[in-house]
């Protein structure tokens, strides 16, 4: 496989000494960004990470920052979840639609105060998109990518570990709220939340000059619990039904189809970009939707493409993601089926690289 050639359009991360001091074997790009995605191999890092905890340089995982008087309504008119009860201290997933509904990202809200949010962003150029919204419609809003970077603990040890470095007021912080926790005299917010279903927390860390200082304090503090350098594992991620953005969905597809209508109040979410076409998409409903998928008999290769579904000789819908479980002893996937094929215990079949293999839709998915 051909290497990545390195520049300075492809940023590192204030924790990147510490991944390759770690052993990284492999990255993606992401958001212009190194993330790390194998250290010992795929499969013995799904099992250490739902066994043990681990550390994962997630900085890719960028901030859009809104602050200022108008930052509220913003943020409100990028998505079409209703954000009038949330509160400062907790964090919202939200989809991101354009005009059209279309998704333009799927990241969790960060509400610091009414007047300052955090976007955390999967990879995409969102922050144009803002800039964009905030500059067409003359909010009083300055939006930026400020100097945070996540860094995430994952697995059953991990709040063990969290307590060891920030105390065991860390424990108290609910899934999908964050507080503030002390690091070497800087205040950082510490979220229950995570690109996992092991549990665990993520750390924003603001300002790059206390990065590595932080990760070696967790590894320092984990030895006992067996932590390791990790990163977002395919295999587990399919297994819970951790959508990524750009592999699973796009701007071609509604919330409605990537599963995520209950994210959208479209009646009560008044000033999102995108609520009359979502309102027209919530009254006829979609016509496909993201299904879990088993493939059945070999393993399957990676999936680095869409792979055509077929009822017989008629395409039906595509796999976006796919691997091997070894706790589960089958190939787990995410599709996107068509309505009349999406009813589990669906039979059909993939086209895969390597040849025709049966499906079965489910309909939850494996963890």
């Amino acid at each position: 496989m051909a290497l990545i050639s390195p520049s300075r359009r492809l940023r590192r991360t204030p924790f990147s000494d510490g991944v390759e001091a770690a052993g990284v074997k492999a990255y993606t790009v992401y958001n212009r960004m190194l993330l790390p995605t194998v250290f010992r191999s795929v499969e013995e890092d799904y099992h250490h990470l739902k066994s043990a905890v681990q550390i994962w340089d997630v900085a890719v995982e960028r901030q859009v920052e809104l602050r200022g008087p108008d930052a509220a309504r913003l943020m409100q008119m990028l998505t079409p979840r209703d954000l009038r009860g949330m509160n400062a201290g907790q964090c919202y997933y939200v989809p991101i639609v354009d005009e059209t509904g279309g998704m333009l990202n799927d990241p969790v809200a960060v509400k610091l105060a009414e007047d300052r949010w955090w976007i955390s962003i999967a990879d995409s150029d969102l922050l144009l998109w803002v800039k964009g919204i905030a500059n067409g419609y003359r909010l009083d809003v300055l939006v930026d990518e400020p100097d945070v970077s996540p860094l995430a603990v994952q697995g059953p040890k991990a709040e063990a570990l969290m307590a060891r470095v920030f105390g065991d007021g860390v424990k108290d912080v609910k899934f999908f709220r964050y507080g503030m926790f002390e690091f070497q005299g800087r205040q950082l917010v510490v979220a229950r939340s995570g690109y996992s279903k092991q549990g665990g927390f993520e750390i924003y860390v603001e300002g790059s000059d206390i990065a590595m200082p932080l990760w070696n304090a967790l590894m320092e503090a984990g030895k006992d619990l067996d932590v390791y350098a990790g990163c977002p594992n395919l295999i587990e991620r399919i297994e819970g039904g951790l959508l990524s953005y750009g592999n699973d969905m796009n701007d071609d597809n509604t919330p409605h189809e990537c599963g995520l209508g209950k994210f959208c109040n479209t009646s009560t979410a008044i000033g999102c970009v995108g609520r009359d076409a979502l309102l027209r998409v919530a009254k006829e409903g979609p016509v496909k939707q993201l299904r879990p998928i088993e493939i059945h008999g070999d393993a399957v290769p990676t999936c680095d493409r869409l792979w055509p579904l077929m009822d017989g000789d008629r395409q039906v819908g595509t796999v976006s993601s796919a691997a091997y479980s070894p706790d589960f002893a089958t190939n787990v996937a995410i599709g996107m089926v068509r309505m009349t094929h999406w009813d589990a215990g669906s039979e059909l079949d993939v086209v895969t690289p390597t040849g025709i293999q049966p499906v079965t839709v489910w309909e939850t998915f494996w963890i």
